[in-house]
């Protein structure tokens, strides 16, 4: 009987030696898995070691995802992972003795995360968060379809930078669209690529589902638009220079210059893709300025330019915010300039004699439709007021008169007489 038990040993010894280590098919499970939860989305799973594992196995962990996505392979007894907490997450552990994925691991056990409490339909919805200019985040989200108007709504964020988790202030409503906005200026060197912020939009009351939102740093930018510096005309080009906007870099963004011709009517974008200013006719000292040429523009036309820019997939993920449009600044002359601005002169000239001529003739047309009316007191007077006046002058009058009849009567008598008497 102790024969056969030496052959055994010899030939697992040979083994051991000419073939490598000789492992059991399949590992034992890992013993005590748990979850947890940190800050608002960072989800942590930890394990041991298999109880009677190999002393020779170099033990590797296989870990996925219930839905088998994202395996990985690694010695580390723990995985943790920044996920939205939406929905129940399910994370399978196996133990096995190489890292080489054709190995048969343990069975696998798997350990699950509690979805939120309460009714998804009560949960906010097409929840979005921007960060404006590096400057500050904010997130815009739709009520839930089983909420009331009067809902009061808190917004937590967190981020590596934060020692723990923060409370969003500064709320907002566009519409049917809430927002909260909070400072995001930490991050000055640009690694900002490595890093999430978590948030979590609940309501005061804790009557709604909690609803849960991941953002990348490298996504999601929206700058603020250029400052334009100069235009001018030169060889036959148009050259625009402006300036970027602050914290961000010329080499991640792109841009659009916008030029309105008035005459003829245009309306053109061009698509900035190198930076002109090192060429020598836009002169010395332009750092930070970008500069571009534009063709095809007439000096003798009034010319509209405007410009914005977005980031680009050199730096950062998402290349599909634009900023808005800077503010528009003109060249060139208008061919309608002079006339418009000698009908700005002459035109309140012609409108004043107008009015002049027109008061004047309605004033004529008044006397001839409307004539005086005269005054009846003025009439009485002159009949009745000066009447003892009047009548010695009447008086008067009529004594002289009588006086010179009775003279010319005498006169007539005599000389009739004189003829008589020859």
């Amino acid at each position: 009987m102790e024969r056969p038990g030496k052959l055994f040993g010899l030939w697992a010894l040979l083994l051991c030696v000419g073939g490598g280590a000789a492992y059991p098919e399949t590992q034992p499970p890992v013993t005590n898995l748990s979850v947890s939860v940190e800050n608002l989305c960072t989800v942590i799973w930890t394990w041991n070691p298999p109880e009677g594992a190999s002393p020779n196995c170099s033990l590797r962990y296989i870990t996925h995802f219930s839905n088998k996505q994202d395996k990985k392979i690694a010695p580390e007894t723990h995985r943790s992972m920044e996920v939205p907490l939406n929905e129940k997450i399910c994370l399978q552990v196996g133990s096995q003795c190489d890292s080489n994925e054709s190995e048969n691991p343990s069975i696998l056990v798997e350990k699950c995360t509690l979805p939120p409490i309460g009714d998804p339909e009560s949960a906010v919805t097409e929840i979005q968060c921007i960060w404006h200019n590096l400057n500050y985040m904010k997130c815009t989200w739709l009520p839930g379809r089983n909420t009331s108007s009067d809902t009061n709504y808190t917004l937590f964020y967190w981020h590596s930078s934060l020692r723990k988790i923060h409370k969003c202030e500064n709320f907002s409503r566009e519409g049917e669209h809430i927002g909260c906005s909070f400072a995001l200026t930490m991050l000055e060197d640009f690694s900002f690529e490595q890093y999430n912020v978590q948030i979590m939009v609940t309501d005061k009351e804790k009557k709604i589902r909690p609803f849960f939102h991941i953002v990348h740093l490298a996504s999601h930018v929206k700058p603020d638009p250029p400052r334009i510096k100069s235009l001018f005309f030169h060889n036959g080009y148009l050259h625009v220079q402006w300036e970027n906007p602050p914290k961000f870099l010329s080499r991640c963004l792109s841009y659009q210059v916008e030029v309105n011709n008035s005459q003829p009517v245009t309306h053109s974008i061009f698509s900035v893709d190198e930076d002109k200013c090192q060429n020598s006719e836009f002169g010395e000292n332009m750092e930070g300025t970008i500069c571009f040429m534009v063709p095809g523009i007439l000096p003798d036309t009034l010319n509209t330019v405007r410009i914005r820019a977005k980031t680009n997939k050199l730096c950062y993920e998402d290349d599909k915010l634009w900023s808005n449009w800077s503010q528009a600044m003109h060249i060139g002359e208008n061919a309608k300039t002079t006339l418009y601005i000698t009908m700005l002169f002459i035109l309140p000239v012609i409108v004043a004699a107008a009015i002049i001529i027109l008061l004047l003739y309605l004033k004529r047309l008044k006397i001839i439709i409307f004539p005086p009316i005269p005054d009846p007191g003025k009439i009485f007077k002159e009949m009745f007021g000066d009447q003892n006046d009047d009548t010695l002058h009447w008086k008067r009058y009529d004594i002289y008169e009588k006086q010179t009849k009775e003279e010319t009567d005498v006169v007539v008598l005599i000389e009739n007489l004189k003829k008589a008497s020859q």
